[in-house]
Order: structure tokens, then sequence, then C-alpha cells
């Protein structure tokens, strides 16, 4: 569990970080919270998703890993444009910090704690344990998603060939 001195700090550093690209700036990361591993960062504009990228497993301390997806959800997150000056005072960041990936059936996934991963061939794709909450998804709704975000048919998470994986995260944002 992250400390509540922690978690500012990596919200901090988020800020800084998009802040610093967007002056033309390099951030000099001063404060290093303790861990490493797979974080999201997710950005919003009075609650609309702005942008969110993260990475799955990094043995980067975490306060880099924060700087470099921050600006990697500001700036290069293929579903929206750049982020703007005028947007950055407008913006909210959230972290999600990521346990390990481990495999799970379908009829286990519990919404609001699980997040999920679906693979089958080439494709995969995953999605927050916040996401079905947010969305107002039961567990149905939040496979079907996932299939859509893997840009899958419906279902695929029930062909053989398909690997399912769950994980939890802790996830804290500003207020």
């Amino acid at each position: 569990m992250t400390s509540t001195q922690d978690r500012d700090s990596l919200l901090s550093i988020a800020r800084s970080s998009i802040k610093a690209r967007l002056d033309g700036n390099t951030l000099k990361i001063t404060d290093n919270p303790p861990g490493s591993g797979g974080v999201f960062v997710t950005l919003k504009i009075n609650g609309q998703l702005r942008g969110c990228i993260g990475r799955l497993q990094s043995e980067e301390p975490i306060s880099e890993t924060v700087a470099e997806m921050a600006r990697s959800a500001a700036f290069s997150d293929p579903r929206f444009p750049p982020l703007t000056q005028d947007e950055f005072e407008n913006i909210s960041v959230e972290i999600s910090r990521l346990s390990e990936f481990f495999p799970i059936d379908a009829g286990d996934v519990v919404v609001g704690t699980h997040g999920l991963m679906l693979s089958l061939g080439y494709r995969s794709g995953l999605l927050l344990p916040q996401v079905p909450g947010e969305q107002g998804w039961d567990r149905e709704t939040f496979l079907s998603g996932l299939c859509r975000k893997s840009g899958l048919p419906d279902g695929s998470w029930e062909n053989p060939d398909a690997i399912l994986e769950a994980f939890t995260a802790e996830v804290f944002g500003e207020e």
C-alpha cells in the first residue's frame, strides 16, 4: 500500500512531468517513492477521459514510470490530440498501481475489484478495475467491453485459446 505522502508525491511527479513537457523543459525527479511495477496514468477533464497510458510491468523506479506514463497519456494517447496548455489547468490526474497478473475464469471476475486483460492470437486489450464501475457495467458487460477493447468479437473470452488474466490496482488521484 502506498503511503499518503508517496501518493501525493507520485501525483505531483505526474503533473510536473506534463507541465515540464508543455514548457519545453526536462523534469528532474528529486523525490523517489519506493517501488516499481506496472502503472497507468489517467487524465480527465470535467470527469471525461482525456488520456490514459500505462505499462504492465516496469523495473524502473515508480517515479520514473509515473513521469513517463503521464507524458504519454497527455501527448501520445492516439485517441486524443496532444494536451494543450489551456487544457492543462483543467486536468485531474489518477494513478493506478497494478498488482501481478493471474489467470481467472470469467465467472470469478469481481466487478470493481478486478482489472482484466484478454489475449487471443495477435490481439489483446486491458481494462482497469475502475472502468466498469465508472460505466455502470455488470460482469457480462465488462467482459464484452474487454472484447471490444481487444478488437475481438463479443464472447471471445470463452474461446479455448483465449487467455483471460486479472489484476487488482491501487487507484488514487487528485481531489
